[in-house]
């Protein structure tokens, strides 16, 4: 049976074993031709193709449950589940989103799209299906990355605790085991999830309690000699102290020897850990010998991926050249060392970069002790995770009105990855907190001046920005707290901040063109904003329009409003930006026209308020 005869997990029943991997490999091949169009997750998702088909054979999915952590492994799980013909659309406006949806397919069990959360759905549910009598089975498919989050250690000691069934299947693709320890761990697995095994253990402790003399020393010495036998052999001390059965490693591309022990486990009425060793971009060369590049990778050709600038290439570049004078300088990042673009940095001052893993809370935490210690530290992350430190900026930088510097990348639409990941959110988090300054450039030139400015500051400075560096824009220098014109023009002004000035720009363009002379004003230090500025305008009888890639509530058109209401002025006349929901995957251009962001519609809707 192809792939593409398959309607629902239930028919991977019906193929052979003998004919498993010609499924695996269409399926690979499937994925790779798919994101080399779209781009996407293709090392993950590469290495996790044996794993899900093996769940899928051993479970009766959608009554069973499987949560994927983060879910960028997850394309296996779509093609199997009857998406295949809409898989060329993944990632696409309006296609397949390259995470778990819920709204998408009754097998995607949650959202998902951040890491270290599915231990904690996973336990929901079986607590839910526990409390009303119900028996399906429970998976969660955990990274060894997202074991790096404090929260699924949350989540395993409360399951833990309570015993409550359930399956976790650690993927940890971070090592590598030899043939020889491989086939040891394999015996030892098939061992030890037996039936035989586990009713031999049962069997011979029994025995051993009804010995009449010396029976509580002997069943001791017993289980003192089993569980020093499983340690020497198995490291699972640490989830057995949490009250889970460890099983593995066993080899995660072994799909015959993965469903066998699925299928015992999964009887088991107590919570397991699985252990499966697989090989990120497994069946890709380029994937495999570089898995960190290509784990999120953009439209591309196999064998000729290429990758642009970024604002976080930029960032990462200048602070490695102010590092060189700065021996105060550190950077902390959450498992995200390149991706933000700090490997320079990192192989020029590897004693002064501290990847912390997927632990935002601490990384945040971890900086504020640094500069409460005499250093300057950058946060180096992605705006949308940030989300997960609020706490702590709040209470251990900007109580104590610390010197963190946060750069923010991947500020604004996060196109192709999805709800997310839009940085959309982080302008109305900060600006709530007291002490925090929010600055947003609009070049790169820009940026080098705000990190300049954040380093002569006492407190805390967030700095974000997109992704792209393909923004051609006027730089005329810095002024923190002040709105610099990009143009002149008296019939309106119009605020835009960041990347989605070019849109403003060329909107002034179009309202010449008719009549209408725009200024177009860089709201650059977007929290506080300039109140001098809106005076000016005020005076002048100039209507404003605020535009920003960001939702509405908290951002550039609230804070706007907010100065001009508490200062006595006229608000804007018209705040364009994202509408207050979750917004979805899709082309950054197509979605801006969607939310009527784009040049002609900005400038359509100045011109009809400014003559009526």
């Amino acid at each position: 049976m192809k792939l593409a005869e398959l309607t629902s997990p239930r028919d991977l029943g019906q193929i052979p074993a003998q004919e498993l991997p010609k499924l695996v490999q269409e399926i690979r091949e499937e994925i790779i031709k798919t994101v080399a169009v779209n781009g996407g997750h293709l090392a993950s998702n590469l290495g996790a193709v044996e794993l899900t088909v093996a769940l899928h054979r051993v479970l009766h999915c959608p009554e069973d449950k499987i949560l994927f952590d983060v879910g960028h492994q997850c394309y296996t799980h779509k093609l199997l589940t009857g998406r295949q013909k809409q898989f060329a659309s993944l990632r696409k406006t309006d296609g397949l989103c390259g995470f778990p949806r819920r709204e998408e397919s009754e097998y995607d069990v949650m959202d998902t799209g951040h890491a270290s959360t599915a231990i904690s759905a996973a336990l929901g549910l079986a607590r839910a299906r526990d409390m009303q009598g119900e028996h399906y089975k429970v998976v969660a498919v955990v990274g060894d990355g997202a074991l790096t989050g404090g929260m699924c250690y949350e989540a395993l000691n409360d399951a833990g605790s309570r015993h409550t069934p359930m399956m976790i299947v650690v993927n940890d693709n971070g090592m590598s085991i030899s043939r020889n320890v491989g086939a040891l761990s394999r015996q030892l697995t098939r061992l030890r999830v037996s039936r035989g095994w586990l009713g031999a253990k049962k069997a011979v402790a029994d025995a051993l309690r009804r010995v009449p003399v010396g029976s509580n020393a002997l069943y001791r010495g017993f289980q003192r000699i089993k569980n020093k036998a499983r340690n020497v052999l198995v490291r699972d001390k640490y989830f057995t102290a949490l009250g889970f059965r460890y099983f593995g490693p066993i080899d995660g591309h072994d799909l015959p020897g993965m469903e066998r022990v699925f299928r015992q486990l999964l009887e088991m009425e107590e919570p397991v850990v699985v252990h499966v060793v697989t090989r990120k971009g497994n069946g890709f060369r380029d994937a495999e010998e570089k898995p960190e590049k290509y784990h999120g990778v953009s439209p591309f050709m196999p064998q000729d991926e290429k990758s642009g600038p970024t604002m976080g290439s930029a960032a990462g570049a200048y602070v490695t050249e102010l590092a060189a004078g700065r021996p105060d300088i550190c950077v902390v990042t959450a498992a995200m060392t390149d991706s933000t673009g700090f490997t320079p940095f990192a192989e020029k001052y590897p004693d002064r970069l501290f990847d912390v893993g997927i632990a935002e809370e601490h990384a945040v935490t971890l900086a504020s002790g640094m500069a409460a210690g005499g250093l300057r530290p950058f946060v180096a992350i992605y705006e949308t995770f940030l989300q997960r430190g609020f706490d702590q900026i709040m209470e251990d930088v900007c109580l104590q009105q610390l010197p963190v510097t946060f750069l923010m990348d991947r500020a604004g639409l996060g196109g192709e990855d999805g709800a997310t990941h839009h940085g959309i959110y982080g302008v109305g988090m900060l600006r709530t907190m007291p002490g925090m300054r929010v600055l947003s450039p609009a070049c790169e030139a820009e940026l080098r001046a705000m990190i300049d400015w954040a380093l002569s500051q006492s407190g805390p400075v967030a700095i974000r920005y997109p992704k792209n560096t393909k923004v051609h824009l006027p730089f005329a220098g810095f002024s923190a707290g002040r709105w610099d014109a990009l143009r002149p023009g008296g019939d309106a002004a119009v605020i835009g901040v960041s990347a989605i000035l070019e849109e403003c720009l060329k909107a002034a363009d179009i309202l010449e063109k008719k009549g209408i002379r725009a200024s177009v004003i860089n709201a650059s230090t977007l929290w506080p904003g300039d109140e001098g500025c809106l005076r000016r305008l005020a005076a002048e009888r100039v209507p404003v329009f605020t535009v920003e890639e960001h939702a509405l509530t908290g951002g550039l058109g609230s804070i706007t409003a907010q100065i001009c209401a508490c200062a006595g002025l006229p608000g804007p006349r018209r705040m364009f930006s994202l509408p207050d929901a979750f917004i979805p995957h899709g082309n950054r251009k197509q979605l801006l026209a969607r939310y009527g962001l784009t040049a002609e519609q900005i400038a359509a809707q100045i011109q009809k308020a400014v003559r009526t």
